[in-house]
Parts: C-alpha cells; sequence; structure tokens
C-alpha cells in the first residue's frame, strides 16, 4: 500500500505510480520460494568479507539474476519484498527487505544472519519471497534489548548513520545495528502507518522506550533505629512510680525517752514438725486446740491467741510499773534561777 498523504494525492506522478502498484499486487510478477543462507555461513566460500560485512549490516538480501530479468520491465524506483516463513503455520512470521545485489546462486536468496533469526529460518530453509509496496513511514519506535545502548552518547545521531544501510521497517521485527565493534539488538515496536513503513526518501519520527533489561532503582530505606534502644524507651516508659504508703516512718517522744515495744499481733499459727508430729503449745487451753488438728497445716486465730494476748497485757503492765518507779527514785533536778532584768542594786552618783 503505498502512502496516503493528502499533498501527495494531488500529484500526478503519485497517481500513476499508484496505478501500477495495484496491477502488480493483482497479479505480482515475482512470488516464489527460495532457500535461503546467512552472510556468515558463505562468507568463506562464496562471499567475501566485504560483501558480507555489507550484507550483515543493513536488511537487504542478493538475489538470483533471474530474479533480476524479472523485476526490470516494471521500473520500479525502489524494489521491496515480503519474506514469510511457511513454516511457521500456528502464526505469521512476515517481514520486509529491500535487495542489494542479484548476485546469488538460482533458486537460492542470502539473507543477514539476524534477519534470519527473526523469521526462524534455518540455513537451507525455504522462505517465500513476494515483491511489495510499502507506505513511507511517519514514525517509529524502539526499544533496545540491553541498557548497554544508553550507553551510546547520542543513539539518535547513530541511528541516523546506520539506518542508512535499511530501506524498511516492520512492526514486530528485531534488528542489529553494528557501531563501535558492538552489535545492538533493538525491537520494532510501532511503526506509523501501522505493520510496514518505507523509510527512503522520508522524514520519520523516532522515538525509545526503555530496554528489555531495565530495572528501576530502588528507593533508599531509611535506617531503622537499634532495637535495643527502643527496648529501653519501652521498659523506662513501663517502670512504676514507688506509691505513697502513710504512717511508715518511726515514732519518737518529745521528751526523749524511749518508745515502749511494739504489741505483738494477735495472730499466731502452729506449723508441723519435720517428723510430721503436730507441736502443742505452752498453755494448756492451747494443747487441747491442737492436739485434734490435721498435721502440716497451717492454724491461724486460736485460743493461743487469747492466751498470747492476756500475757503480754500483764508483761506491758509490770513494765510501766518499773518505769514509774524508776522515775520516782531518780532524785530531782533543781532549776537554775531564770534571768531577771531589773532586779540589780542601785548606786547614787553623788556617793
Amino acid at each position: 500500500m503505498a502512502s496516503s498523504r493528502p499533498e501527495e494525492r494531488m500529484n500526478p506522478n503519485w497517481i500513476r505510480q499508484r496505478m501500477i502498484e495495484m496491477e502488480i499486487e493483482r497479479d505480482p510478477p515475482l512470488n516464489r520460494s527460495y532457500r535461503c543462507y546467512s552472510a556468515t555461513y558463505l562468507k568463506d566460500f562464496y562471499l567475501n568479507a566485504d560483501q558480507a560485512a555489507k550484507l550483515e549490516a543493513g536488511d537487504k538480501i542478493f538475489m538470483p539474476p533471474s530474479a533480476l530479468g524479472v523485476l526490470s520491465p516494471l521500473n520500479l524506483p525502489i524494489m521491496l519484498f515480503q519474506l514469510r516463513n511457511p513454516k511457521a503455520a500456528d502464526r505469521e512470521l512476515v517481514s520486509h527487505c529491500g535487495v542489494l545485489e542479484f548476485i546469488a546462486e538460482e533458486d537460492t536468496i542470502y539473507m543477514p544472519s539476524w534477519k534470519m533469526r527473526s523469521l526462524q529460518l534455518e540455513e537451507g530453509d525455504a522462505v517465500h519471497v513476494k515483491i511489495a509496496f510499502l507506505p513511507k513511514g511517519r514514525f517509529v519506535k524502539f526499544q533496545p534489548h540491553s541498557t548497554s545502548f544508553l550507553d551510546i552518547t547520542n543513539p539518535r545521531a547513530v541511528l541516523e548513520k546506520t539506518l542508512r544501510t535499511f530501506t524498511c521497517f516492520t512492526t514486530g521485527d528485531t534488528i542489529m545495528l553494528p557501531y563501535n565493534g558492538k552489535e545492538y539488538y533493538v525491537d520494532i515496536v510501532e511503526t506509523k502507518p501501522p505493520r510496514g513503513i518505507s523509510i527512503v526518501d522520508t522524514d520519520c519520527e523516532v522515538d525509545f522506550v526503555a530496554p528489555l533489561d531495565y530495572k528501576e532503582p530502588e528507593k533508599p530505606v531509611a535506617a531503622a533505629s537499634p532495637p535495643t534502644n527502643k527496648a529501653a524507651l519501652v521498659a523506662s516508659d513501663q517502670v512504676e512510680e514507688p506509691k505513697f504508703s502513710p504512717f511508715t516512718g518511726a515514732g519518737r517522744r518529745l521528751d526523749g525517752k524511749p518508745l515502749p515495744p511494739p504489741p505483738v499481733s494477735s495472730s499466731s499459727f502452729v506449723v508441723a514438725a519435720s517428723n510430721g508430729d503436730a507441736q502443742p503449745s505452752s498453755t494448756g487451753s492451747g494443747s487441747q486446740g491442737t492436739s485434734g488438728r490435721a498435721n502440716g497445716k497451717l492454724v491461724f486465730g486460736t485460743n493461743n491467741a487469747a492466751a498470747n494476748r492476756t500475757t503480754n497485757s500483764t508483761n506491758s503492765q509490770k513494765e510501766i510499773e518499773k518505769k514509774a518507779s524508776k522515775e520516782q527514785a531518780k532524785p530531782e533536778k533543781k532549776e537554775e534561777p531564770k534571768f531577771q532584768p531589773f532586779t540589780g542594786k542601785g548606786y547614787s552618783l553623788k556617793g
């Protein structure tokens, strides 16, 4: 399909050329299969190094002289061809190419090795060749295979130089761009018009997408504080402040005398001895109360408590009486005379 730009439709030459193309597409003079071989395969015994290098550097092929006899009467300004792998029955493997020379053997064509890999062809496989007419391209989008393509200082300038050996692009193709002794493989992601375009004598916009092996840079993660510090903060928050306990201080008398001993707690208990027999208390009433209890038990608030309260009250009363008798036996201290002002004798200045 030829270009459909409005400014070209008004050109009489374009109309005439388009009519010729439609007649050729209706009954193409070249529509047959050939055996294909790569430039690297023929380099050692048929093609010289210069011819093999030219074949690998672009998208053109070598065809037999018989093809030139078929195409010459058509007077085509540009010879473009459709290549199709007939073995790919489940999917259509199609590409497009130009012609470099007509020096191949009969019934064979020579192709760039990367073009054969793109069509999944092996050495000596059959490939169907048909004459084609492609519109002039307006836009093409590339996707490099490796991020090493980004290391090129000016990729657009490299494309302008290397793509001079190319004649057309096909959406889905993988092309090889030789530069500075290296081979860079690039996928053709999109073309406008779609499917296939011619890039001969046309201004074509170029765009790039991220390479296939490109990975987004990881965002820096803030360094986490040591867990020991967090644990210490949590532990410090959980420490309980001491509660206020009233009336826990020691008492003192105003006269400096010692305090009486605190009273004995009223609760008492009896613990079983190590040999398993209960120990009776010292009082008679306590012995009767504890004799009937099970061994190894703690007993609170028994009759011993009442006996102890009676004994403790008697002892405290005796201690108070002893202290009182000692205070009476002590000699009374004489009080020193206090100072009294204006109590001295008077004297006269006359004598």
